[in-house]
């Protein structure tokens, strides 16, 4: 019951902000335009990119494998999925579960874990670079269009669940 009132008030604070946005100076209808504060505070926050993009990398020489060019094959397609990962990231964000027990005020134990979850399609390949003599760079990127679409499923998942 925790857990559910806890994603439906996270899921409420979001929809909330996104609503209160066109008080923060965004809006026309006063006939006014909005002050350079406002314009400097909200910026950050209503990003104009086009794409987003991430960049995965893996280690040759940590593939499990005899052969050095499967080794370089398994290392390209582990960057390529540390990307995903990384898209993955940007479009839900990161949930993280953090415990620290303390006695007799001192810090006994301070663990922390993230989990990253979600649907990711349409991602463009970039770039496979190696990097050094034993290092593949794989770089991605996502359409805005598509990120809003992830999103939007999302939201229709969350909610159907409820």
């Amino acid at each position: 019951m925790l857990k559910r009132l806890t994603s439906t008030a996270a899921l409420a604070l979001v929809l909330s902000a996104c609503q209160s946005l066109p008080t923060l100076g965004l809006s026309k209808a006063a006939g006014q335009p909005p002050s350079e504060a406002s314009v400097s505070m909200i910026a950050p926050l209503v990003e104009k990119r086009e794409t987003v993009t991430a960049t995965g990398y893996a280690v040759i020489s940590a593939q499990p494998h005899k052969l050095a060019a499967q080794q370089r094959l398994m290392a390209i397609r582990a960057a390529k999925l540390d990307a995903y990962r990384a898209l993955t990231e940007q479009v839900y964000g990161q949930y993280v579960d953090a415990n620290t027990t303390v006695a007799d005020m001192v810090v006994m134990n301070d663990s922390m874990r993230t989990k990253v979850e979600g649907v990711v399609y349409g991602a463009r390949l970039v770039s496979i670079t190696p990097v050094g003599e034993d290092t593949y760079e794989v770089s991605l990127s996502l359409d805005a269009r598509v990120v809003d679409d992830l999103r939007m499923l999302y939201l229709g998942q969350l909610s159907a669940r409820r």
